[in-house]
């Protein structure tokens, strides 16, 4: 911890020794001066940008030096238009790769004399000769999408624009083949926590104004967990000129109801802009069931960006987030039966200050420091024994602090970044177990399997004198918190620290067509473990002028650090008796793991109004993370697997704006193979996990939306979404045989009924649930599922269909539209002032379908069924 504060104090320093302060994060800045023939400065000429796929514009006078500053500009090509009275139209391609201030300057052509127009061949604007494969999109594109998903906008926005995503329940997704391993990286501030509402309270998407999400190989400058990062530049007031604002209210399906109030203002020098949004639902998280029980929740969040110019070098910027989410834990029937009443509430806040200073025209320094943090409580029912089948109790704190600091400069071929990231995450954990369930772990079973004899007997030796065989899934070591047979809850306290340091560097190299990245960036992990990693990186890609054709190659070497929630307990060596084999977990700290990934694709644009974006992945990780989901409940613990081979293809086809009307499609293939042993966790749910090589849960073979959006003369819009996934493996429920009742998945009647499970075209019912399936003289019977797979055979002696590797389980393919109807000006008025309304329809069929049932390392939970909300706001 000194090391890490005098390295802290260090850079702060180095930076201050420069002053401070441009465009905060990645986002970047184009500024020059407009001049007519003889060199003069022309004023109030208009200076404007826009992105031909993403829509973002941005528009600017000059001053009475003729000069002009475009701010907080996301990384991408833009089309630079000047007009000013009695001079021609002034056109160019102005590319924003970082936040290096872009120098612009203009000659302007007298009106009626030859015009100048410097722009690329039709398509070129649509290009970027970028090694990484990522998807840009913008305010204009997310607020439109028709997803309803209280608390998870951001999550969904990313699902809906990426292909590289597989979709899973309560706003979490699976990037490229990984669990969960991703970074946000918002105004500068990284964040390699959990962002999903079940963890955290993420920055909602009223606040954000633009997002490039890189799923290719990853910059120098990024660490910790990098199969998706998502850069998010938020909105600011900087530069405004003006009072502007919305305020929205909303209502909507299953007693749904909110609103959001933004405002911002701002001058040459400063700027603020505040957002502030809630949501009440009776179906707030995913649910076990197709019908929500027990499911009202709650977000509020309050984000507020800060800018200050005080001179045309010098920016000082903060951003102050804080959110709360207050919700009940989803039930299935048994749970509902037995009158469970779990609940949760997660509070966050986050403060991150942030300078820039303009040392010159081709050197700037950046340093953002950051502190934030979650708190996480977990409330059981007012009577445990009312949990089934367990009842637990968490309180759980993780606070991290650090800064990011680095130094851009432009010099002849090269634009390089050097700099250090420094971070401690601080945890707190406090844990309570207890097992309700006499059948959860029963010492005995009869001849069906079937838990058996009194809840008095706690020895596995006396099964055989009450005629009952030992349960051969037996866990001993929970036994003595089976509050059912007399044990006593479990408790665990521990507090722990994580140091982490990295210095990183890399270079832009521009020769004409060729574009290379090299980079290289060390790792310092000091945890419960400790590593150290050195990571050399390099990107190639080649522009084909004439063609629209971008080719690229990337490689990097990355560390993976384990994931931080609940990372004490499943990490626990001892304390508390937690050594191997109690709650059949492994007693040794997780190891920070390394990964070498491999990435080839390409760029096509067609003409000026489509481009064609493909990329394919390979990636190699020795220590590969999951979670493991402790029963129904939304407390997870991390876990690592020996390594990992993931491998796939991501792609995307966009249009431009076609007189309103603009549409893409993305797609994705995945292959995730996870190798034994694994390390750390809790319970698992299900059927015992594979012993060789097998599919996780989230390998799915394909998937992919399609966004079709018209618009009006920037008034009515319509927005159609349609979203396919093939399915993701079910871990939990092997076969035929895991699902009888009596199976190795240890399903209830009401579960089988919840996924329509048939016996020979038979559907069960609670009364009579399928514990056998036979056929004609003996032969095996067909058991069917109209919600999942189920490979045959695995009871009987009839010999499993399912393979781990080649023919898993999985949740079957579906396909789920939605559909969005809305006006940005109903009362058709000119002006700032406008009345806006729209209605969204998510799952516009009713499709009763699943994320994932009975997941080692997600759980259950069903997509939501049709929902509408109804939106109306003023705009000003």
């Amino acid at each position: 911890m000194k090391t890490l504060a005098v390295c802290a104090l260090g850079v702060l320093f180095y930076v201050a020794s420069g002053a401070f302060g441009q465009s905060l994060g990645n986002a970047g800045t184009i500024e020059g001066t407009i001049l007519d023939p003889s060199g003069a400065a022309i004023t109030h000429a208009e200076v404007y940008i826009h992105n031909a796929l993403t829509n973002y514009r941005q528009s600017t006078v000059t001053d009475a030096h003729g000069s002009f500053r475009l701010v907080n500009i996301p990384p991408n090509p833009y089309h630079l238009e000047v007009t000013a009275s009695g001079f021609n139209v002034h056109a160019q391609d102005v590319d924003v790769r970082n936040s290096v201030p872009v120098q612009v300057k203009i000659q302007m052509d007298l009106a009626g004399s030859k015009t100048t127009v410097t722009v690329e061949g039709a398509g070129a604007d649509l290009l970027e000769v970028d090694p990484s494969a990522h998807v840009d999109t913008d305010r204009n594109l997310i607020m439109k999408l028709p997803e309803i998903d209280p608390g998870a906008g951001l999550s969904q926005a990313i699902v809906y624009s990426t292909g590289g995503v597989a979709a899973d329940g309560n706003g979490f997704f699976h990037p490229l083949g990984d669990h969960a391993q991703v970074t946000f990286v918002i105004d500068g501030q990284p964040i390699s926590d959990q962002q999903s509402k079940v963890f955290s309270t993420q920055l909602p998407t009223s606040a954000v104004q633009s997002m490039e999400i890189v799923t290719g190989s990853p910059a120098a400058e990024f660490g910790d967990k990098t199969s998706l990062t998502a850069n998010i530049t938020t909105r600011s007031g900087l530069g405004a000129g003006r009072v502007f604002g919305n305020v929205d209210a909303s209502y909507g399906s299953f007693g749904t109801y909110g609103g959001s109030f933004g405002l911002g203002y701002g001058t040459s020098t400063f700027g603020n802009f505040l957002a502030v949004d809630g949501v009440r639902s009776g179906r707030f998280l995913d649910t076990p069931e197709f019908s929500p029980y027990h499911d009202i929740g709650n977000n509020q969040t309050l984000f507020d960006r800060l800018d200050f110019q005080p001179t045309g070098k010098d920016v000082i910027h903060f951003n102050l987030f804080m959110a709360r989410n207050g919700l009940e834990i989803p039930n299935n029937l048994d749970q509902q039966q037995s009158g469970q009443t779990q609940r949760q509430r997660v509070l966050t806040w986050s403060i991150a200050p942030g300078y820039q200073h303009t040392v010159s025209a081709h050197t700037l320094i950046t340093i953002n420091p950051y502190i934030r943090k979650d708190q996480f409580n977990y409330y059981p029912s007012s009577n445990i024994f009312n949990d089934l089948p367990t009842t637990q109790a968490q309180q759980r704190q993780l606070l991290n602090w650090g800064v990011k600091a680095d130094v851009s400069t432009t010099t002849g071929h090269h634009t390089i970044k050097y700099g250090v990231d420094l971070k401690q995450t601080r945890l707190l954990e406090n844990f309570q177990f207890g097992i309700t369930d006499p059948t959860f772990n029963p010492i005995c079973v009869d001849n069906q399997g079937n838990a058996a004899g009194p809840p008095t007997v706690l020895d596995p030796n006396q099964c055989d004198a009450l005629g009952l065989t030992t349960n051969p899934n037996l866990n001993p070591g929970i036994v003595p918190y089976d509050l059912s047979r007399g044990g006593s809850l479990f408790n665990y306290h521990a507090t722990g620290n994580i140091n982490q340091f990295a210095a990183y560097i890399e270079d832009t190299i521009t020769l004409g067509n060729l574009v290379l990245t090299p980079g290289f960036r060390f790792d310092r992990y000091d945890g419960l473990s400790t590593a150290t990693s050195p990571q050399p990186r390099l990107g190639i890609a080649y522009n084909i002028k004439g063609s629209g054709t971008v080719l690229r190659v990337a490689y990097a070497r990355t560390m993976e650090t384990p994931f931080n929630e609940n990372l004490l307990l499943s990490s626990a060596t001892g304390l508390g008796g937690l050594a191997q084999n109690v709650f059949g977990s492994v007693g040794e700290p997780l190891q920070p793991g390394n990964r070498n990934q491999f990435n080839g694709g390409l760029q096509q644009a067609i003409g000026k109004y489509l481009l064609i974006d493909a990329d394919y992945f390979w990636k190699y990780t020795h220590n590969a993370y999951d979670f493991n989901t402790l029963g129904a409940t939304t407390i997870t613990f991390p876990i690592a697997w020996h390594n990992s081979k993931l491998d796939g293809v991501t792609g995307r086809v966009s249009t431009t704006n076609m007189k309103g009307f603009q549409a893409y499609w993305t797609f994705g293939h995945t292959r995730a193979r996870y190798f034994p042993p694994e390390d750390g966790g809790l319970i698992f749910q299900g059927a015992p996990l594979a012993a060789g090589v097998f599919r996780i849960d989230h390998d799915q073979a394909f998937q992919s939306t399609g966004v079709f959006r018209y618009q009006h003369k920037n008034a009515e819009w319509i927005a159609f979404t349609w979203r396919y996934d093939s399915g993701l493996v079910v871990s939990g429920v092997p076969d035929a045989g895991a699902a009888l009742i009596g199976g190795s998945a240890g399903m209830s009647p009401n579960q089988q009924v919840s996924i329509g499970l048939a016996c020979n075209g038979v559907l069960a019912t609670v009364a009579n649930p399928i514990s056998d399936c036979l056929g004609p003289n003996g032969t095996m019977g067909k058991v069917t599922s109209t919600l999942i797979t189920l490979p045959q055979g695995g009871y009987d002696n009839f010999p499993s269909q399912e393979n781990d590797d080649h023919n898993p389980d999985r949740v079957k393919p579906r396909n789920v539209f939605n559909l969005g109807l809305g006006t940005d000006n109903l009362l058709h008025r000119e002006g700032h002032k406008r009345i806006t309304a729209s209605v969204d329809i998510a799952n516009l069929t009713n499709k009763v379908a699943l994320y994932n049932f009975l997941s080692t390392f997600s759980g259950t939970h069903f997509l939501q069924p049709r929902t509408l909300n109804v939106r109306i706001g003023l705009v000003f």
